[in-house]
């Protein structure tokens, strides 16, 4: 069973950083596709960055140019790195991971295993 962990949450103020670290943990064998989504209140669960096949990056377009995903990171381990945060950008920031080919990286319903969330607060 894969359990990830994630941490880095926490409350900034507009145009801070944060930087959100998911390891996992339980997988053997072949490749572990990992993505960030959130989820604000009353609203669905949005994909916001995600390792595709090959490594390929994958962003939400309200996070392009302000949130990166480090291309060198320790196995199995995924960061999120956000900078010049907005109050759009509050919500509950989830992990997830999939230990097969997916087609769509941002899309929630591609994964099997999602973490238990960190808060990501934005004040104006």
């Amino acid at each position: 069973q894969v359990h990830l962990a994630e941490s880095g949450g926490g409350s900034v103020q507009t145009g801070g950083s944060l930087r959100l670290d998911c390891v996992a943990s339980g997988f053997s064998g072949g490749d572990l596709y990992m993505g960030w989504f959130r989820q604000a209140p009353g609203k669905e669960r949005e994909g916001v960055a995600a390792i595709g096949k090959y490594g390929f990056l994958h962003y939400a377009e309200s996070v392009k140019g302000r949130f990166t995903i480090p291309r060198f990171s320790p196995g199995n381990t995924l960061y999120l790195e956000m900078n010049n945060l907005k109050p759009e950008d509050t919500a509950m920031y989830y992990c997830a991971a999939v230990g097969r080919d997916i087609s769509f990286p941002l899309y929630r319903h591609e994964y099997d295993y999602w973490g238990q969330g960190t808060q990501v607060t934005v004040s104006s």
